[in-house]
C-alpha cells in the first residue's frame, strides 16, 4: 500500500506542476516540449535531487552544443551529404564522452542533441527550457515525496 500511496502523490504533483509548466512555457515563449525533454532526462538519470540536475542538465547541454555544431559545420561545409558526416563525427563523440563521469549519462546528451535538430537550432530558447525542465523534474521528485510524508504522517496519527 505503501508504494502505491507513493506513486500517487508523486502523480498528483506531477501533474500539477507539468500542467503548470505547461501553461508558464506558452506565456514566456519558452519550448513546452522541450522543459518536458529536460524533465524526462532528469527522471530517467536515475540520481535524486542536486545529482540528478548535475547528471541531467550537464549532458543535456552537451548534446545541444553537439547538435549546434552538428548544425554550423553542415551549413559551413555545404558538401554533399556534410549534416550527416558530422552527424556520424559528432555521434562519436557524444558516445566516447561517456567514459567520463560528468557525461556518463549518455542518453541525456542524445536528448540534448536532437532536441536541437527538433528545435532548428533554437538554442536561445532550447537552454532555459530544457533547464527549467530538469528543474521541474526535480520539484515534482521532491513535492511528491514531501506529499507523501505529510499524508503518510497524518495517517500514523
Amino acid at each position: 500500500m505503501r508504494n502505491r500511496s507513493s506513486l500517487f502523490c508523486l502523480s498528483l504533483v506531477t501533474a500539477v506542476l507539468c500542467g503548470a509548466w505547461s501553461a508558464a512555457a506558452a506565456w514566456t515563449g519558452l519550448i513546452g516540449w522541450a522543459g518536458f525533454a529536460g524533465c524526462t532526462t532528469y527522471f530517467s538519470s536515475g540520481e535524486h535531487g542536486i545529482r540528478g540536475i548535475k547528471k541531467s542538465l550537464i549532458p543535456n547541454l552537451t548534446g545541444i552544443l553537439c547538435g549546434m555544431c552538428i548544425l554550423g559545420f553542415g551549413h559551413m561545409i555545404p558538401l554533399f551529404q556534410s549534416t550527416g558526416i558530422w552527424c556520424a563525427v559528432l555521434t562519436f563523440v557524444m558516445c566516447i564522452i561517456a567514459r567520463f563521469r560528468l557525461f556518463s549519462f549518455c542518453p541525456g546528451t542524445f536528448m540534448g542533441c536532437f532536441s536541437t535538430f527538433a528545435a532548428d537550432g533554437n538554442w536561445l530558447l532550447l537552454v532555459p527550457s530544457i533547464a527549467v525542465g530538469v528543474c521541474l523534474g526535480a520539484a515534482c521528485e521532491y513535492g511528491g515525496t514531501r506529499l507523501f510524508q505529510a499524508v503518510a504522517g497524518a495517517e500514523e496519527q
